[in-house]
């Protein structure tokens, strides 16, 4: 049974990714910080036998150090690192009153966050039969695609984890695991609002259909759901 990880999987895209997968009876790990409030997954597990839902906080480390433990002798097909947060939303942090003690916390969610989970169930994603983890960021990561003030700390940490996730997907390669940065659109969730075009399962089908399709020389490459590839 192919077997799949995600992070964030409470909600919106991540609850979708869970919905997906475990629907085509696939293994699924689905983790969030608070298992026992997410309501709707709960719901999923309890409808699907191959569903399991693990307590994960990303910015934890022993926490990540405690779910790589437990899945030690398991492999993991695909990786989806999905968690995030978005606290200055809606050009709420004007220069000259930047939140910078939420920016640290975005950094640790968002960059530091998939670092630290991808480190750690590395070995996991080496000894299965699909090797792929995917990093869902965004094109507000995309330096080259800058072209309003403001979201200062979410463009930043985007930006960080484009660079972290290049890298480290070149030390992947001669392991065999290929490695994805997905920008899933502008989506109606929690985050994107209710004014986004694009609902959970357009982009996650989109997205799941570059992960389909992969091959070893898009490894490290940046693109956005539909497969169009975006600058750095």
């Amino acid at each position: 049974m192919a077997t799949i990880l995600v992070t964030g999987s409470n909600r919106g895209l991540g609850l979708e990714w869970v919905r997906r997968y475990a629907a085509d009876g696939w293994r699924v790990y689905a983790t969030c910080r608070h298992p026992q409030q997410a309501d709707e997954l709960q719901r999923l597990a309890h409808r699907h036998a191959n569903v399991t839902i693990h307590r994960l906080d990303v910015t934890a480390a022993d926490q990540i150090a405690a779910l790589a433990a437990e899945l030690r002798d398991r492999p993991i097909d695909l990786l989806v690192n999905n968690a995030g947060v978005y606290f200055e939303q809606w050009d709420r942090d004007p220069f000259g009153s930047i939140d910078f003690d939420a920016w640290e916390q975005t950094l640790r969610v968002n960059t530091l966050g998939a670092v630290r989970v991808t480190e750690a169930l590395a070995d996991q994603a080496a000894c299965s039969e699909r090797r792929l983890i995917l990093v869902i960021t965004s094109h507000m990561g995309s330096i080259a695609d800058i072209g309003s003030p403001r979201s200062y700390a979410y463009r930043s940490s985007k930006a960080a984890l484009n660079a972290a996730m290049k890298g480290i997907a070149l030390e992947l390669r001669p392991r065999g695991i290929g490695l994805l940065l997905l920008h899933p659109g502008w989506v109606s969730t929690r985050m994107g609002g209710d004014a986004a075009p694009y609902a959970p399962q357009q982009s996650v089908s989109g997205m799941r259909q570059l992960a389909d399709h992969f091959r070893m020389e898009q490894s490290g490459r940046f693109y956005r759901f539909d497969g169009v590839e975006l600058p750095w």
